[in-house]
């Protein structure tokens, strides 16, 4: 998928939001189905504005899951609305596809179809542990590469059991090595949760996909590829989703800034200073977590 459509998706969601919201809460009474429109578009407009009252200092920000939300998500106003589009998208398209999916294609396909993408993306995450200055790391990412294609074109794993495990790596997580503030947290349509500096990663990762390459004049199987990924991926929390209660919105958040902060420190060795909510002081005014 080109994420150099970000913006435009954005542009898209937002007026997308009222015609999704009213169509979830379908009402046979049409002046209720005006109504519901009209409150959502007057809401999203408002979370719209209030992006002036965001200042530089809070986008320099470095979000943790630990922070207040107001300093961690100054812009929670708009991700809220985004989050509600993501989310009835999810309830009315992506969940149903995959549990059909879960139903009809039996796990000894998934589980290989699933190895194959993750081994398509480890010369990437090379690339990352070159960047980071890792590159005793790398050798053994691109061994793991080699071994796994050449016995069994990336469909299993036998690396893993010769002592090469795998250690996924995004562009995102490189800058965070060294140092760059994530930024505040923001919701992306379609794309999920992220930070300002994640979204400039996921651009650099789209570049890094063999797939783009070898599929770049053919449009229509490469966008085939990417929703078969969403699906599969949407796949595999259908059965942990329902641990997920109250605001579900800032449990996702908080967990993926959580990971996040995870990923970096680990990378850096300091994980063990990594406490998560679950440890922190009942006092705190973040929310519960979540990726």
């Amino acid at each position: 998928m080109h994420y150099s459509n970000f913006i435009l998706l954005g542009l898209l969601s937002a007026g997308a939001c009222s015609f999704v919201f009213a169509a979830d809460t379908a009402n046979p009474a049409s002046n209720a189905i005006t109504n519901q429109t009209f409150e959502q578009n007057t809401s999203t407009l408002q979370a719209i504005k209030d992006l002036k009252h965001i200042t530089k200092n809070d986008l320099k920000v470095n979000a943790n899951a630990a922070q207040p939300d107001q300093v961690k998500d100054p812009l929670q106003p708009l991700n809220r609305q985004i989050f509600a589009f993501n989310d009835a998208l999810d309830r009315n398209v992506l969940k149903p596809v995959a549990i059909q999916y879960v139903a009809k294609v039996p796990e000894p396909v998934r589980n290989p179809y699933r190895q194959f993408r993750k081994n398509l993306g480890e010369p990437w995450n090379a690339v990352n542990q070159l960047i980071q200055g890792r590159p005793s790391r790398a050798a053994k990412t691109l061994g793991r590469f080699t071994i796994n294609t050449l016995t069994t074109l990336g469909f299993a794993d036998p690396a893993r059991r010769l002592g090469l495990p795998t250690e996924e790596e995004s562009f995102g997580v490189t800058l965070g090595y060294y140092g760059v503030a994530s930024g505040p947290y923001v919701m992306l349509p379609f794309f999920g949760p992220s930070t300002f500096r994640d979204g400039f990663g996921l651009a650099a990762d789209s570049f890094g996909r063999p797939q783009k390459y070898l599929l770049d004049d053919q449009e229509g199987i490469l966008w085939s590829t990417n929703v078969l990924q969403a699906i599969d991926a949407r796949s595999q929390i259908l059965d942990i989703e329902e641990s997920l209660k109250g605001d579900k919105y800032a449990m996702i958040r908080d967990f993926y800034l959580q990971r996040k902060a995870f990923q970096i420190a680990e990378k850096k060795g300091d994980s063990n200073d990594i406490s998560f909510i679950s440890d922190v002081d009942d006092t705190d005014e973040s929310s519960p977590d979540e990726q």
